[in-house]
């Protein structure tokens, strides 16, 4: 899953962030909402944290021209301001989810989770497929009930492709999902991600290479 997480106070911007990434998901951080808009024109995200209190371009028009535009992430709003009002405005203007300031960690990355598996075609909370079994909330992954241990990167790249639920997912698409914008595009590391990934999964193989074209699971 990918994330753009927008939010003026950097601190906190950085450190949701971080917090995301050790979950195993690719976030990219703009700091004001011109810098939210240009990076949705440029990538593809499944979900954006969105704040609403942000400069240059206020968080609520953020979402309305993302809307607008029928960007397809599942939007998640921020304010300091918990009350109703608040609430049914950011929703009234085209926000997925809204959750108020301060917040447990837990609870984001819990409605993260849940706005993602709407994005798209709708996913189940536990993804199978081929004997392989990949739980992103408690981040287990198991090969015909044997536990394997993946790195965060690992376990990116196996989700996505679990998700395309036997369709072919390209390298470039990868990069997309399990990288964040700072990625050269130009690099083998999903090549040698997916040679580490199919020795940890076992045999027989269930990752199949399809020439010129990607991967299947």
């Amino acid at each position: 899953m990918r994330v753009l997480v927008v939010e003026d106070e950097r601190v906190l911007a950085d450190a949701i962030a971080t917090g995301l990434r050790r979950e195993t998901l690719a976030v990219d951080v703009a700091y004001d909402g011109a810098g939210a808009l240009e990076r949705a024109t440029v990538n593809s995200y499944d979900v954006i944290v969105l704040d609403r209190d942000l400069p240059r371009v206020h968080g609520d028009e953020v979402c309305r021209r993302l809307v607008a535009e029928r960007t397809p992430a599942r939007i998640l709003m921020l304010t300091a301001a918990g009350e109703l009002e608040d609430r049914v405005t950011g929703l009234s203007i085209g926000a997925d989810d809204y959750l108020a300031k301060p917040f447990a960690f837990a609870e984001l990355i819990a409605r993260v989770r849940a706005l993602g598996r709407r994005a798209g075609t709708p996913l189940p909370p536990v993804l199978e497929r081929a004997g392989v079994t990949l739980d992103p909330a408690r981040r287990e992954v198991h090969r015909d009930g044997r536990p394997v241990e993946l790195t965060r990167k690992e376990f990116a790249v196996l989700e996505v492709l679990l998700s395309a639920d036997g369709t072919v997912v390209s390298s470039e698409q990868l990069l997309e999902k399990a990288w964040d914008e700072h990625i050269d595009p130009f690099t083998n590391v999903v090549r040698v991600t997916m040679m580490t990934l199919r020795k940890k999964l076992g045999d027989p193989p269930v990752i199949e290479t399809v020439p010129g074209v990607g991967y299947r699971l």
